[in-house]
């Protein structure tokens, strides 16, 4: 696989959907979907998702990426969409996947592959599908079927071109005192993978969310990248704490270009010293038209990758528009009846109630054309995107 420096988004809420991508609360994808079965049964369960993933993300989108100058796109997915029962598979779900690299093909992109929630959750957060548990570093079993997903897709995968890698694990969380299982499961992962692909890389996420790297160290060899995911200041970024402003006093200490120089350095020294890639999979922001600096954070962000090498990819491409958590390219803004911001239920729980009513204006309301760009965001990437050209 041939080097290079990677810009590009994520597409994010895809291939496994989030609350508040949708203008809703952050429950897990598999208790929306088991609460939707409920109320309209299996069948129609099977129709939601297949309209949803033939219009949230189609071959259009990958060709405005490209437009942008980005080259690469990176593909959150849930372990679901493949492995249906243990160690039993749905070739359906590797279509999607194929899709993903047909049309990144078409449009000059690469694209990673994102293991975003994986067998028993890596983390306890609604984006891993968790209910609260990460039972991946508990049980085993999980693991194994986890290595054996990423077999399965590696050598269904060893020969496209249009695939740069494979992010086996998306932010995983384990306590320090267990983080030897974190090792051993990523050490066996790497030889697993190698076995049937050595045409693509292995990308490896830090603990706790993509921060904590060094333990990675014992693990870098030929194909492995490192990822980090950089989301600082957290309040500002996702706008929990309303009003900061940068650069300016956030969180009790001063935020500025330097401050965010001096957080990324570590990660600097680090690639210098073990002579690796570092990819920020994901860094983003909400935007509040920049009224509080965001257009200032992302240029100083996007220096300091620049000026440290960092390959980088957007979270992420598109959103329903909110308040909080960071906000996609495209951003859905209208008050539509099944988004109603005003509560009591917003957002994508409203399809459990409208879904026979609203079916076709909620469909309509996935695609991307539906959605408003944020031209001044774009036309900062796009500064940073052409480079790659």
């Amino acid at each position: 696989m041939k080097e290079q420096k990677l810009r590009g988004v994520n597409l994010g809420g895809w291939l496994l959907m989030e609350g508040y991508l949708l203008g809703g609360r952050n429950i897990p994808e598999g208790e929306f979907k088991k609460r939707f079965r409920k109320i309209w049964g299996k069948r129609e369960l099977e129709k939601f998702e297949q309209a949803f993933r033939d219009n949230f993300i189609r071959k259009e989108d990958f060709k405005i990426i490209s437009s942008w100058g980005a080259n690469v796109v990176r593909v959150p997915f849930h372990y679901r969409i493949i492995e249906k029962n243990s160690f039993s598979y749905d070739r359906k779900g590797i279509f999607w996947l194929d899709k993903v690299l047909v049309w990144a093909d078409k449009y000059n992109l690469k694209v990673i592959l994102d293991l975003h929630a994986a067998v028993g959750s890596q983390n306890r957060d609604w984006h891993s599908d968790s209910r609260g548990l990460a039972l991946l570093w508990e049980k085993e079993s999980y693991r194994d079927r986890t290595i054996a997903l990423w077999e399965l897709i590696a050598s269904h995968f060893k020969d496209r071109e249009a695939l740069w890698g494979y992010d086996v694990i998306n932010e995983p969380v384990i306590e320090k005192r267990k983080l030897n299982t974190l090792k051993k499961f990523y050490g066996k992962l790497i030889n697993k993978i190698k076995r049937v692909d050595r045409n693509h890389f292995i990308i490896l996420e830090g603990n706790l969310w993509g921060q904590d790297i060094e333990f990675l160290q014992d693990l870098i060899e030929p194909n492995v990248k490192v990822s980090i995911h950089f989301y600082q200041p957290l309040s500002f970024v996702f706008n929990f704490t309303p009003y900061y402003i940068y650069p300016g006093r956030i969180e009790a200490k001063v935020w500025n270009k330097s401050t965010v120089y001096k957080y990324l350095e570590r990660y600097y020294k680090f690639s210098k010293k073990n002579k690796v890639e570092i990819l920020v999979g994901e860094f983003g922001i909400n935007w509040r038209n920049s009224f509080y600096g965001e257009k200032n954070y992302l240029r100083d962000v996007l220096d300091a990758f620049e000026t440290f090498g960092f390959s980088y990819t957007l979270w992420t491409y598109k959103s329903v528009k909110n308040y909080t958590f960071p906000d996609g390219i495209f951003q859905l803004v209208p008050n539509l009846p099944f988004i109603c911001r005003e509560g009591p239920t917003s957002g994508w729980e409203n399809y459990l109630t409208l879904w026979g009513k609203k079916k076709k204006k909620i469909i309509e309301s996935w695609r991307t054309e539906n959605y408003m760009l944020n031209y001044d965001l774009v036309k900062l990437l796009k500064e940073y995107f052409r480079r790659s050209k």
